[in-house]
């Protein structure tokens, strides 16, 4: 008999009309600009959103798993309300510590959860409303937590940005002046320079 997860994963791959080989990352060339999101090996990815959020990080988390990442769910669980600094910060913590390479919170706008992770030493937070933002907080600003409105953008959207952000590289050259200059400023406030 099937699990009741495994019920839940069915009905939303039926839902969606997804296939499972259709999330698996295409190989690409140097050349090509990414569709899908790097090779998932060795990728663990923090999960984390309020009630406001959590339908949509269900999804996301879903879809990740399906991708062949490791998902790290840090809640809310159900969609009871509770305050969004403690999924975020949760999130926030496990990709500062290393436990994971990157995050994604999901909240009602996805403005409070990027301050509450900006607040964690080490933490690069991007909230993204569309493709272009997230391509450049990766490849620009080297962000390692990517935070989404639920409210303000549907789902097809938010995994379009999940792929794209994961997928973009970190872009260094020039860049890596100005996010070095981010580090130090980082530094400077945790050593209470």
């Amino acid at each position: 008999m099937a699990t009741e997860k495994e019920i839940r994963e069915l009905v939303a791959r039926v839902v969606d009309g997804l296939e499972p080989s259709a999330l698996v990352p295409a190989a690409e060339t140097a050349e090509s600009t990414p569709s899908r999101p790097a090779s998932p090996e060795g990728a663990d990815i923090a999960v984390g959103a309020d009630h406001g959020g959590y339908a949509l990080k269900e999804r996301i988390g879903f879809k990740l798993k399906q991708a062949g990442f490791t998902v790290h769910d840090c809640g809310t669980h159900t969609a009871e309300s509770v305050d969004y600094p403690d999924y975020a910060h949760a999130v926030a913590r496990l990709v500062a510590d290393g436990a994971c390479t990157a995050g994604i919170i999901v909240d009602g706008a996805g403005i409070g959860s990027a301050m509450v992770a900006n607040k964690v030493p080490g933490v690069r937070a991007a909230l993204s409303y569309d493709v272009s933002s997230a391509r450049n907080s990766r490849e620009h600003n080297h962000a390692n937590v990517l935070t989404l409105g639920a409210g303000l953008i549907g789902e097809a959207l938010a995994w379009q940005i999940v792929e794209t952000w994961l997928a973009t590289p970190w872009g260094e050259g020039r860049h890596a002046r100005r996010v070095d200059k981010i580090t130090d400023i980082d530094r400077a406030y945790r050593s209470g320079s």
